[in-house]
């Protein structure tokens, strides 16, 4: 295990930034004609990442967070008439990882982006995101997708593992999704939300079973999934991390839990860090472990000085670790 971050770099001072506090592994993106990144596009990144010392473990596929109607490839999730052909794109591009020496990638399936509502005062002041089930409309209309059933909603899921998980093992590149970040009550917008929950996640990685399919594992969202986080986090941890399905870790924290929650620094959460890092040692888990989402906060770099509280966090949570 070791601390990573998915920031991109604004310039080049970021890299060294990283390199200054002992961040070696990093996720980044070539900011060149998204959704069809060319090998040279990424041997390019990948050189610049190692001229400051750095290595690019990870990085983002064209199938993002935010809601579909900004999706690079939209049909992927909607079954469009061009899906075979997005499909086809994304399966040149985790070969293009492979070539260019990059080992993971990580994406997202999602329709409706990140519901939130207003943002909360936290430590401080620091605002911070929140979702609070009875401050939405819980009759919001639908989007693009129209309304989608659980079961269509898989078959769509199923259709896009079928064609990229064999060659994301025939390229040795691990494939790690995002949950879907909150859970909503089945139905919300239209859409039934499959990977908002434990049992939906468990049946994801089961789903076309293999070494190079698993989790983008977001702490943070699994705990929005929880009546009871801190008690119920742990098991849910070693359920993935005992099937080597957690191939990169978002280390985020959260106060309350399903349908009422707050985002935290990962200190003053309701999730026990320390006690979790265990666990994901206990379950051999291996690769980053990186900050997600932050509070905002004050300064002249409110986003560089949040995410450098974290990964000091976690570098001090794991070398305590490792030590005693």
């Amino acid at each position: 295990m070791y601390v990573g971050t998915q920031l991109q770099a604004r310039e080049d001072d970021d890299y060294r930034v990283w390199s200054q506090l002992g961040i070696k592994h990093i996720c980044q993106d070539p900011y060149t004609r998204l959704g069809t990144w060319t090998l040279d596009d990424l041997k390019a990144l990948r050189d610049k990442v190692e001229s400051f010392g750095l290595v690019l473990d990870m990085i983002q596929l064209p199938l993002p967070s935010s809601p579909i109607e900004t999706a690079t490839y939209p049909d992927i999730l909607l079954a469009g008439p061009d899906r075979d052909r997005q499909i086809d794109a994304i399966c040149t591009l985790i070969e293009n990882c492979a070539a260019a020496g990059i080992p993971a990638a990580k994406y997202n399936l999602n329709l409706i982006g990140i519901p939130r509502t207003p943002d909360e005062r936290g430590r401080g002041g620091s605002l911070n995101a929140s979702f609070r089930w009875d401050q939405t409309d819980q009759n919001a209309a639908p989007g693009l997708a129209g309304v989608l059933s659980e079961d269509e909603n898989w078959e769509r899921i199923d259709y896009f593992l079928e064609r990229v998980i064999p060659v994301a093992e025939s390229n040795k590149v691990r494939l790690a999704c995002h949950p879907h970040d909150p859970y909503t009550p089945p139905g919300y917008k239209g859409v039934t939300r499959v990977l908002g929950t434990v049992e939906g996640l468990k049946k994801f990685v089961q789903m076309r079973e293999n070494p190079y399919h698993g989790l983008n594992f977001c702490q943070g969202t699994v705990g929005e999934m929880l009546d009871n986080p801190r008690a119920e986090i742990e098991d849910v941890i070693r359920w993935f991390g005992s099937r080597d399905k957690i191939f990169n870790l978002h280390f985020r924290n959260i106060r309350g839990g399903k349908l009422s929650f707050t985002e935290t620094f990962p200190d003053e959460g309701d999730m026990d860090m320390a006690a979790s890092l265990k666990v994901y040692k206990e379950v051999g888990y291996k690769y980053m472990i990186m900050p997600d989402h932050v509070p905002t906060i004050s300064g002249r770099d409110p986003q560089g000085v949040a995410f450098a509280f974290c990964y000091g966090y976690t570098a001090a949570l794991l070398q305590a670790l490792n030590t005693y």
